[in-house]
């Protein structure tokens, strides 16, 4: 089997789609209440390799205080760091209900062996990670070897013990919507819990056309097996209008249900506090 494409017409539906999407509402939410949903299913970012204790502690310091500017003002739903920081998240999270995520398995390009790619996965959890995100192996899925991602990710899951796993797809190097809605399938069948678009390493990251066949695919399953799979945009999503357009392509597509940071999640670093000025600039 080599790798699936979607045809010209099919891209073209896929836009008109998201063209009719963008252009209606919310079917139940104000837009200060969408605003505050997104907040809430923030994964504060930082993976730089500047990284340093002073610097986690200020994203994590900021990830608790966001409810401090009102009553109906959300915090985050999880930070996200390398493994080193994982421990400190964990310590300074300590019952506020944010969770820690921990990109591993050589993140971001995915270019160890397996060995030592689950070997740093099992760190992360023993050092208190709550989430693992991984990424696939690109090159293997490019040379149609989905047997291999797949096992990978069976792997990583096994290895995440009772953390949840987020499947980074890294859609800006596959080849096509095609591409990305079978690597999204690859995912879910292999047991990930979240399908993730980016790493937010490279120039092309989110998009909604991206976002859109991945929802497909988990909208596939649901209908399949009656089982709800998250998903994470992120990479380049620093707007709060931005965020809104993937909430109502969810929504549109999926349903209320998936409209919580149970099942969906945003990364981003500055979108945070430009989505809290927009909510506060409209109070």
């Amino acid at each position: 089997m080599s790798i699936p494409k979607f045809i010209e017409t099919e891209e073209k539906a896929v836009k008109a789609e998201l063209d009719n999407i963008l252009a209606s509402d919310f079917e139940n939410l104000s837009h200060q209440e969408a605003l505050r949903l997104v907040l809430s299913c923030i994964d504060l970012t930082t993976l730089e390799g500047s990284d340093n204790a002073h610097k986690i502690e200020e994203v994590c310091r900021a990830a608790r205080q966001f409810k401090s500017n009102g009553t109906d003002i959300p915090n985050v739903a999880a930070v996200c760091f390398y493994p080193p920081f994982a421990a400190q998240a964990k310590g300074l999270l300590k019952d506020t209900g944010i969770q820690v995520a921990i990109v591993a398995g050589a993140f971001p390009s995915g270019q160890s062996p397996l060995e030592v790619r689950l070997a740093e996965v099992r760190y992360a959890v023993e050092q208190g990670a709550d989430e693992i995100d991984m990424v696939i192996s690109r090159g293997k899925y490019l040379n149609n070897d989905f047997e291999y991602v797949s096992n990978e990710i069976r792997e990583h899951k096994k290895a995440c013990g009772k953390a949840h796993l987020k499947v980074i797809l890294e859609t800006g190097e596959l080849p096509s919507l095609g591409a990305i809605r079978h690597a999204a399938e690859i995912a879910i069948d292999a047991g990930a819990d979240f399908v993730k678009t980016s790493t937010g390493k490279i120039p092309k990251a989110a998009t909604l056309e991206a976002f859109y066949v991945m929802l497909l695919a988990i909208k596939s399953h649901y209908n399949r097996t009656g089982e709800m799979i998250g998903i994470k945009p992120a990479g380049g999503i620093r707007e709060a209008e931005d965020a809104l357009k993937y909430l109502l392509v969810l929504e549109k597509v999926l349903g209320a249900k998936w409209m919580n940071n149970k099942y969906f999640r945003i990364g981003a670093s500055s979108l945070a506090n430009n989505v809290l000025k927009a909510i506060m600039t409209k109070k």
